[in-house]
């Protein structure tokens, strides 16, 4: 990992910060700074209370905009590597400190809803403000982001946006990226930067995108404008099948899909995956789910194309109650990681995913092939309780593959990143690659899938380089996410 480059210590790096921004938003408790130099990629050795290093000097809570970029012209001008974070659900390293002494700036104080256009459909929130919070609060006005990951009771907007989330319902209503009209965002030197809330524009590059999916490497995002759809589950209409063969689930789908249909729900479980949510009806068979909203006119349409396209006997339809109780029993909150950490305390047991996107001409290849690969050249097959995989994302062109694969701990708990998850990981990424698709789809890359950047961007990945070399020249911002670390003794 690399040193510092700062020549302050910790101890000043911790007494600057008071000074910028008081005593109560600045913590240097030794236990908060070993948690917050990890995140759920680590959870396993967390859970265990292994943590490594290296430590942050300090975590950060800006109450403003002024605040952010008050630390961040501190840190430009002194070296000092910075962790950018809010809602801490992170899954893939990028909220891990690789520098020593980096600050963990924390915008989860930063929690006003700012303004609730139902005229314009759009809320403008400041990056703090907790997704479930804010869906509740609009859904009282009949109104909803329709933004959904699964860990909506913890996920923060500028988390979402600087990760480029998607949501459950994002057939219908789409990813993060298709939500954000405009954001307010602060560079490495303090600068802060708005781009302005408009339906379209052709003024050149969108640069949303610039800051939608940095990561934290390149801004840290303050405010963000989402659109507003009306909420109308009056109309849901929820749908449920069973069927044989993987490849019939998803050419199903893709005839759904490409024939303009939108369910906001649309997911495929392989039998595997699917005993892990309908092990009382699965009955070995795959699982596809599905779920029409939105106007009535256009539910029941969707509805109907749904019961044309899915027809027996190829697929036995499932109680639509059994669908609403799953439906209603999506998301991850603190008690369910709660009780996850009991579990890998008690057990030895834990599960990981790893996502990816494909062409729908490829699904079924690579969803054959990464089962093939693992089944028969991971060396610790045999310890696998469960590998199986699901689509969860369609689109015109194509669908997500999301893998899933749970395993027994067979070694020291130090040892179980590199033992398990990273060459299972490895597996599905170059699998991805290596069939034409994206080696993520939504997680991000954070600090365990760089070593892939480079393949996954070909000749753009230059594009990738010279951003971060104009918009943070000094290296500060989150090192080591998106792009890898510079190799031992170059230049950093």
């Amino acid at each position: 990992m690399p040193a510092s480059r700062s020549a302050l210590s910790r101890d000043q790096i911790a007494e600057r910060l008071v000074q910028l921004l008081g005593a109560d938003q600045v913590d240097t408790d030794d236990a908060a700074l070993r948690e917050a130099s990890v995140d759920r990629f680590k959870k396993y050795t967390a859970v265990h209370g292994i943590f490594d290093g290296p430590f942050p000097a300090a975590i950060a809570y800006p109450r403003s905009t002024e605040e952010v970029a008050a630390v961040l012209r501190f840190a430009d001008a002194n070296l000092v590597a910075v962790v950018p974070r809010t809602g801490r659900t992170a899954t893939e390293g990028g909220l891990e400190t690789v520098v020593a002494d980096s600050i963990v700036l924390d915008g989860s104080r930063m929690d006003a809803v700012l303004d609730v256009n139902e005229t314009d459909m759009m809320v403008t929130v400041q990056c703090g403000v907790p997704l479930q919070r804010l869906e509740d609060e609009l859904r009282e006005r009949g109104l909803t982001t329709g933004h959904s990951p699964q860990s909506k009771p913890l996920a923060q907007y500028g988390g979402l946006t600087a990760t480029r989330s998607i949501g459950q319902f994002s057939t219908l209503y789409g990813g993060i990226e298709d939500m954000v009209v405009g954001l307010e965002a602060v560079l490495a030197d303090g600068t802060v930067t708005r781009i302005k809330n408009v339906p379209r524009r052709a003024a050149g590059p969108d640069i949303r995108h610039l800051a939608i999916g940095n990561e934290g490497a390149l801004f840290f995002i303050t405010e963000v404008t989402i659109k507003l759809f009306r909420f109308q589950p009056e109309n849901y209409r929820f749908f449920g099948f069973l069927v044989d063969d993987f490849a019939a689930g998803v050419d199903a789908l893709r005839e759904l899909i490409t024939q303009g249909y939108r369910p906001s729900i649309c997911r495929l479980y392989s039998p595997e995956d699917a005993r892990q949510h309908f092990a009382d009806v699965y009955d070995g068979r795959n699982v596809v789910v599905l779920v029409a909203e939105g106007p009535q006119r256009i539910a029941d349409a969707t509805a109907e194309a749904i019961e044309e396209l899915f027809p027996e006997p190829v697929f036995t339809r499932l109680d639509e109650q059994r669908i609403r109780s799953w439906f209603d029993n999506l998301n991850w909150g603190q008690d369910k990681i709660d009780a996850e950490k009991r579990q890998m305390l008690e057990t030895r047991h834990l599960g990981y995913t790893t996502e990816v996107s494909v062409d729908w001409s490829r699904v079924n290849a690579l969803y054959t092939a990464v089962m093939e690969r693992i089944r028969t050249t991971f060396d610790r097959a045999g310890d696998l309780t469960m590998l199986g995989a699901h689509s969860s994302h369609s689109y015109q062109t194509g669908t997500n593959l999301y893998f899933v694969y749970d395993y027994e701990i067979r070694c020291e708990p130090r040892e179980e990143i590199e033992v398990y998850h990273k060459p299972l990981n490895a597996i599905i990424v170059e699998e991805a690659l290596r069939l034409g698709g994206s080696m993520v789809h939504h997680h991000g890359i954070g600090k365990y899938r760089t070593d892939w950047t480079a393949e996954e961007h070909g000749s753009a990945y230059e594009l990738l380089v010279r951003l971060k070399a104009a918009l943070d020249p000094n290296g500060i911002m989150n090192p080591g996410t998106i792009l890898p670390l510079p190799a031992e003794g170059a230049p950093a």
